[in-house]
């Protein structure tokens, strides 16, 4: 492991001071990239405008159309968190914007599989719907979208994943409207935003569009948002900001706690204008303004939603929606967030907090069988292939992308992991789920792996970080041959090298409990990681806590901090440079500032 200090332009730096941040967070901001205060500005105004996504002037055409003639809508959602809640983002939105006739199907993952089919194109039919709306998904769906229009039906894709590409070219289904920031000619900037994302701008743009057509009586502003300086609608760029306001049409602010959750559990880069609908998601969540089944998830995962952040989006509730997809049917999942009685939501959140504490069971199981597969491949670390890929016919299907996360941070390789297809007639197929690391983008290197290998690969998508694929199990040797090529042609001695950014020494005025609190508050994740610290410090005393944790009494420039590292059996040198993230501990009603320790460079 080396750990790295990351640059914190001291101009940079001293221009955010300057703007009254705190030099803690100037240093932390300026090393992630932030060149003006203006970027930290989380006011809805601010929020880049949808008429900059391609197909979202058309897509509200279509859904203000339907709406009008009381069409039946009916959603195709995903069934992971980002897909969950861009489901319950578009059944209570488009609600609240009018539809009468809105419902919903999930896929599942071992019948169905991933996208939009044929077979599910043929169920939205027949449940009687004029309009098929696909969120999280769509955009390489061409069999499903073709067999949707043959149908009869409408479709709007709405999705965020890349698009696919036929001998070389890229190539789009054949939809009446495609909403999607990374299709040609689309000039939204924020290309990472989730899929939940999407379907709101898409909102967004329809109640535009329904206010045009005089839909909404018109009244006057009872203030501006939050962060706007001038009267809505009176630029672009503002229009955006009417989320917020009470000028026309129903508020569409109380969906953000929804888009913030599936944003963060989706682990997309948080760029300026993710990190805006995450700040503006967690401020209602923290007033507690979110929909029961939310509220209900924080009761279930034993966490405070009046002191919610980012870590419990991630390791709490995303965690718990996505177990029903994995395990059981997303449609727990979006009933817990679609419904508003305290009761039910509470009782769905218990369930999904049960299937989620089954999916460890057996997540924990395969974890340690893959990675004995994993290293039974090579003698040392250091010899391993440039991308491991595991199968074993026992493994389960749903748990299989939280297991290559899991080798992917132990052994520092991209990563797949392949499970038996439970699909009917498709047992010999094999169904995987890949991590990469930095420097290596997952979906191009599947498609080079399809190119060389034509036939290998039966379907495959995805992003840089993470995809997923089916192949015959007959070809898995050869899968994982092409893949091992690749990486060893893309990926450096330097890129296999483990590395942690840090932000460098702490000082100790910072170790203060109101910092680890402020530090909390803050919007952190993927592309804008939280703040990790790093420098020598004394190892005073070590000793093991529930048999897998290091339990660690520490000096830092001189002054004594408690610490832990989670997950740590070897005990550590007298003196030694850490890694480490700031928490505050409570004992006995105090608390004071622990250390929790993600690496240690040893030499």
């Amino acid at each position: 492991m080396k750990i790295i200090v990351r640059d914190a332009p001291p101009r940079s730096v001293w221009a955010l001071e300057k703007a009254g941040i705190h030099p803690l967070l100037a240093q932390l901001y300026a090393a992630r990239g932030v060149l003006d205060p203006s970027e930290l500005d989380a006011a809805l105004a601010h929020l880049l405008p949808p008429t900059a996504m391609k197909g979202t002037a058309e897509a509200a055409r279509l859904l203000a159309d339907a709406i009008a003639a009381d069409k039946k809508l009916c959603i195709v959602a995903d069934y992971d968190c980002d897909g969950a809640t861009a489901c319950a983002t578009a059944v209570r939105g488009l609600r609240l914007l009018g539809a009468k006739h809105v419902d919903y199907i999930v896929p599942d993952r071992v019948q169905d599989g991933y996208g939009l089919t044929a077979p599910i194109s043929a169920r939205v039919k027949a449940s009687g719907a004029d309009v098929l709306i696909t969120v999280d998904n769509g955009i390489a769906s061409f069999d499903g979208v073709a067999a949707a229009r043959a149908l009869g039906l409408q479709v709007l894709v709405t999705d965020h994943h890349l698009c696919a590409s036929v001998n070389g070219q890229i190539a789009l289904p054949d939809a009446d409207v495609i909403v999607n920031p990374n299709q040609p000619g689309c000039s939204f900037e924020s290309k990472s935003i989730a899929g939940v994302g999407v379907m709101f701008y898409v909102l967004l743009a329809l109640r535009a569009e329904l206010r045009q057509r005089g839909v909404f009586e018109t009244q006057s502003a009872a203030g501006l948002p939050e962060g706007a300086s001038t009267p809505i609608g009176s630029s672009a760029a503002h229009a955006v900001a009417s989320v917020a306001a009470n000028q026309t049409g129903p508020r569409l602010d109380t969906l953000l706690p929804l888009v913030a959750l599936g944003t963060v559990a989706d682990v997309v880069r948080l760029d300026a204008n993710n990190r805006r609908l995450v700040a503006q998601g967690l401020k209602r969540v923290r007033a507690l303004a979110m929909p029961a089944g939310l509220a209900a998830l924080f009761v279930a995962s034993s966490r405070d939603a009046a002191a919610a952040t980012t870590f419990d989006f991630g390791f709490a509730l995303g965690p718990r929606i996505n177990a029903a997809g994995r395990l059981s049917d997303m449609t727990l999942g979006i009933e817990c967030l679609l419904t508003d009685d305290p009761n039910r939501a509470l009782e769905l959140a218990k369930t999904l907090d049960n299937i989620n504490r089954e999916r460890r069971e057996i997540e924990g199981n395969m974890r340690e069988q893959a990675l004995l597969v994993a290293e039974s491949l090579f003698e040392d670390a250091a010899e391993a292939p440039a991308a491991i890929c595991v199968f074993d016919p026992d493994f389960h299907e749903g748990v299989v992308g939280i297991v290559a996360s899991r080798i992917k941070d132990k052994l520092h390789r991209p990563a797949f992991v392949f499970a038996p297809s439970g699909a009917t007639g498709h047992s010999h197929e094999l169904k995987g789920s890949g991590r990469s690391i930095p420097g290596f983008h997952l979906r191009d290197a599947l498609d080079l792996v399809a190119k060389r290998h034509p036939g290998v690969l039966l379907r495959f998508g995805g992003h840089a970080m993470a995809a997923g694929c089916t192949i015959a199990e007959a070809h898995f040797e050869t899968f994982e041959q092409g893949l091992a090529q690749v990486a060893q042609e893309w990926l450096s001695a330097a890129t296999l090298q483990r590395r942690l950014d840090t932000d460098g020494p702490l000082k100790p005025e910072y170790r203060r409990v109101d910092l680890v609190d402020a530090l909390h508050h803050e919007v952190w994740g993927q592309g804008f990681a939280a703040p990790t610290f790093s420098e020598e410090v004394e190892v005073v005393s070590q000793r093991l806590v529930g048999e897998k944790h290091l339990s660690l009494k520490l000096k830092h420039r001189g002054e004594p901090v408690d610490g832990i590292w989670f997950g740590r059996t070897e005990p550590l040198p007298a003196r030694v440079k850490l890694a480490f993230r700031l928490d505050a501990d409570s004992w006995r009603g105090e608390r004071k500032v622990r250390f929790l320790v993600e690496a240690a460079e040893l030499v």
